[in-house]
């Protein structure tokens, strides 16, 4: 039983159409995100109508009680090619609201599925909440793409303001994304596993694996190999770290563009590829150091990860870390992308092994209070309010007098 199915289930079942880009398998922090919370609500009783790109090759049937999935064409993501996006199918997702209406849309991603289905929910009268989830517009300064930056940045405001509320991570996101001009925005925090990521995950098999002897750390970096996480200002700080301890050994758990060049540069240093589930749990459990460089975070999924498998972190104070983390007591943060002061906290943990134990013996306590069970109530308890709302009624009673007047469509559900 997940913690989610634990909690009492709602008063009324609802129907909800997902639309996302992303979703497991697919390995990053949105996926894992709405995944999560699919099976949350699928758990507290929802029925759940999932609108996601097909896979390339994909031909397996993904339904299950509760959970329908409709799949559609899409394309690959130029800068992130193991990701497709979805196209501006309107009339295709129109067509099937109009013969499944669902009692609210959640729409989780901003590319072109994620604009058609707003459009169509705007255009049936349904009750809309979208995600913000990534900061598109900072990736594109990483992809010498700086010149559209300000256009991806208003896209994105008058995405979210179109119609609807949007779901925020931290309270720190709200009140920046407040001052830029976004409305009605609510915060829906992220979770994590315990009974997954712990420290009795911690191998000796593996860390052997990695030419770790008895008294010797293991620097850990968990994400995507890409320019727009800064892994470069992890290796660097691991740099400075090792000249001070040549014993220590840096490991990267995941893949990405930068991967193949990062390897030739930094021969001594481990490229463990995509891990996940138990093995993901291992790698991180069998660390001591976690650095976490990433400046473009809406929240940082693997810095939960991180405190729940007992490590000593290191990272900018911004997102995840700002809201569960203390400087100098359950973790050692920079001053927001300021690189110098970065390294400078990661190179003082390599000379200072009781810094270390007294971090990984604090940072426990914070991940505790992460519960999955309390964010799928307050995501469910945003949803419902939206169910409840006069334009829902009076949407309703549209639909039921359209069904009168016309009939059921009955026309085939196809792209």
């Amino acid at each position: 039983m997940t913690q989610a199915s634990a909690s009492p289930k709602p008063f009324r079942p609802l129907t909800i159409a997902v639309v996302t880009e992303t979703y497991p398998p697919e390995i990053n922090g949105v996926s894992k995100t709405i995944g999560r919370m699919v099976e949350g609500l699928l758990a507290r009783g929802h029925q759940i109508h999932l609108f996601r790109p097909r896979r390339s090759g994909e031909s397996c049937e993904c339904d299950r009680e509760g959970l329908q999935v409709v799949t559609l064409p899409g394309a690959r993501i130029p800068f992130y090619r193991e990701l497709r996006f979805g196209l501006p199918m309107v009339r295709t997702l129109m067509h099937h609201w109009r013969r499944h209406r669902p009692d609210v849309v959640q729409v989780v991603t901003e590319g072109p599925l994620g604009w058609a289905a707003v459009s169509a929910a705007k255009k049936l009268n349904l009750p809309v909440v979208t995600e913000f989830h990534t900061n598109f517009h900072a990736y594109s300064n990483y992809y010498r793409l700086g010149l559209i930056s300000k256009i991806v940045a208003k896209y994105l405001k008058y995405f979210h303001n179109r119609m609807g509320q949007t779901l925020v991570p931290t309270l720190e996101m709200k009140q920046r994304l407040g001052a830029e001009g976004y409305q009605d925005l609510s915060v829906v925090g992220r979770g994590i596993d315990p009974n997954l990521f712990n420290p009795e995950r911690r191998s000796a098999d593996l860390r052997a694996s990695w030419g770790l002897k008895a008294g010797d750390r293991a620097v850990i970096y968990v994400g995507r190999i890409a320019p727009e996480k800064n892994i470069a200002l992890a290796l660097e700080a691991f740099e400075a770290m090792r000249r001070r301890d040549p014993r220590l050994v840096f490991v990267a758990v995941g893949d990405g563009p930068a991967r193949p060049q990062l390897e030739q540069q930094y021969p001594h240093a481990i490229f463990a590829g995509m891990r996940k589930g138990e093995d993901l749990a291992s790698h991180y459990a069998s660390g001591d150091i976690f650095l976490f460089p990433s400046v473009t975070e809406t929240f940082g999924n693997v810095v939960l990860e991180a405190m729940a498998s007992g490590l000593a972190i290191v990272a900018f104070d911004y997102a995840a870390a700002n809201l569960y983390l203390t400087d100098g007591v359950s973790a050692l943060l920079a001053p927001f992308n300021v690189a110098e002061a970065f390294v400078a906290r990661a190179e003082s943990l390599a000379v200072n092994p009781e810094i270390v134990h007294q971090l990984r013996g604090e940072v426990r306590e914070p991940a505790q209070a992460c519960s999955w069970a309390r964010i799928i109530a307050d995501l469910e308890a945003v949803l419902t309010k939206h169910d409840e709302g006069e334009g829902a009624h009076h949407a309703r009673l549209e639909a039921k007098a359209n069904l009168v007047a016309h009939g059921p469509d009955r026309r085939p559900m196809v792209p």
